[in-house]
């Protein structure tokens, strides 16, 4: 028997892919987002595949989660499988030229908001036992800093700790704990971080080959269907034409003595 899946951020890029490749699976699914339209989009197009469950959530908001949890249909109450999708990276530039606004609202989402989220769903998932996981949608910044990544990648790096610590405090429930950590990809992510400037989106992913938002969701659904014995810590999947960048050093100018 399958166990319910909820997803945050699925109202585009990885969490959409995420709920199709799922629904494929014949997983039932709870759908969050702020977006409520493009939410009930997506559950109206998967609901021939399977069950699921619209819920327009902030998750930065921790009682709006709790009760959303706590309030949820008999249908979806079990939940076996949290994918922590929600998060967003801002202001590209660096830290001392930044708002600190677009730096909170970082933290508030990509930390805050999937504690929250977490913290709501880990009874469950406890209750459910072996077999259930926590999928969290991580990133190769957590590990390889490159400029105007400053909170960003700090978040993602949170992200991946996280995971880990959680493996820890769940030894013996059977719950499984995985960082997820994709590379370069196409998604709405550039957009919304270069606040909505077309030009500069498309840019980061000229003359290269980025993974998809499907090539990340075939990675949830393979971590959600794996045997109940099996965890894996982290996985990290990029394009292969994404490698490590060149150790920089800054030096001053030289000029030859007379």
């Amino acid at each position: 028997m399958q166990g319910a899946v909820l997803i945050t951020g699925a109202t585009s890029g990885f969490g959409a892919a995420s709920a199709r490749c799922l629904a494929r699976q014949g997983w039932p699914l709870i759908l969050c987002g702020r977006r409520l339209e493009r939410l009930q989009a997506l559950a109206d197009e998967l609901s021939e595949l399977t069950s699921v469950l619209p819920l327009q959530l902030d998750v930065r908001d921790a009682i709006a989660v709790q009760r959303a949890i706590d309030e949820l249909p008999e249908l979806f109450s079990g939940i076996q499988v949290l994918v922590n999708n929600a998060g967003l990276a801002l202001a590209p530039g660096p830290a001392q030229a930044v708002e600190l606004s677009d730096l909170h609202t970082m933290i508030d989402t990509n930390i805050t908001g999937l504690v929250n989220v977490t913290h709501a769903v880990l009874p469950r998932l406890i209750a459910w036992g072996s077999g259930a996981t926590i999928i969290n949608i991580g990133s190769t910044a957590a590990g390889n800093p490159y400029p105007g990544s400053h909170v960003y990648g700090a978040s993602k790096a949170f992200v991946q700790q996280f995971s880990y610590n959680l493996r820890c405090d769940l030894q013996g429930t059977g719950v499984r704990v995985t960082d997820l950590a994709p590379g370069i990809a196409e998604t709405e992510f550039s957009l919304v971080r270069n606040a909505g400037d077309s030009g500069a989106a498309d840019k980061v992913y000229q003359g290269t080959v980025p993974l998809t938002a499907d090539d990340v969701a075939a990675q949830v659904g393979y971590i959600a269907a794996l045997p109940a014995h099996m965890n894996i810590n982290r996985l990290e999947v990029v394009p292969v034409r994404q490698a490590w960048g060149p150790y920089a050093i800054h030096r001053d100018q030289l000029t030859e003595s007379v």
